[in-house]
């Protein structure tokens, strides 16, 4: 059978919301304000004295929040019809920086949203696992999709054949991070799924070159 190309895309702020729903969280019940300075997220978070929430504190929110907290993650506009479509064509699976025992759960969540969808699990850089993951698939074609530059960096130097393109749908989040592009490690850089999809159909089924 002839091998299908191949769809490896993030989850959180490219299919789902997550940074918007996690500053509300904090604020309706931690007690915590967030907001994004510049693209440090480690500074991101400060208690109502002023005084900013320590490393291991926030790291342990956040998994609360993923823990407790994903029925408050909502589509980004777009995302999800785009899955869709594009598994029309293509096999698509998520590959998200949550850890092992969470993968059920996203697994879960997506299915609650209507996208029934293979999920691995990832912690650190992401080009290792995207490695894994073809070698399993052995694609005609693969693209990755990721909204933070250093995943892109990853895949571009452990699988460098495989389209890149870094999508940040979260406009709370966009601004501030580094781009990929820029930084030469995408070959593209689009927020929107209505720009994104008929690039990302191009790269799969039209020309090399595209």
């Amino acid at each position: 059978m002839m091998a299908r190309p191949l769809i490896i895309s993030d989850c959180d702020e490219v299919l789902l919301h997550m940074i918007a729903p996690f500053r509300d969280w904090l604020g309706e019940t931690q007690g915590v304000t967030f907001t994004m300075n510049g693209n440090d997220f480690s500074r991101s978070m400060h208690y109502a004295d002023g005084s900013a929430v320590p490393g291991p504190e926030m790291w342990s929110l956040l998994g609360s929040f993923f823990d407790t907290e994903m029925h408050r993650q909502s589509p980004i506009a777009g995302a999800l019809e785009a899955m869709e479509e594009l598994a029309q064509d293509a096999d698509v699976v998520i590959l998200t920086n949550l850890e092992d025992h969470r993968q059920q759960a996203r697994t879960a969540q997506l299915a609650d949203h209507g996208l029934n969808i293979r999920v691995f699990t990832n912690q650190g850089p992401k080009g290792p696992a995207i490695r894994a993951i073809l070698d399993e698939y052995r694609p005609s074609r693969a693209v990755f999709i990721d909204d933070l530059a250093q995943h892109h960096g990853s895949a571009f130097e452990i699988t460098p054949d495989v389209a890149r393109l870094h999508l940040c749908g979260e406009p709370l989040l966009a601004p501030h991070i580094q781009c990929a592009f820029v930084q030469g490690h995408a070959h593209a850089r689009i927020d929107d799924w209505a720009s994104a999809l008929p690039w990302l159909k191009a790269r799969l089924h039209g020309d090399k070159n595209d």
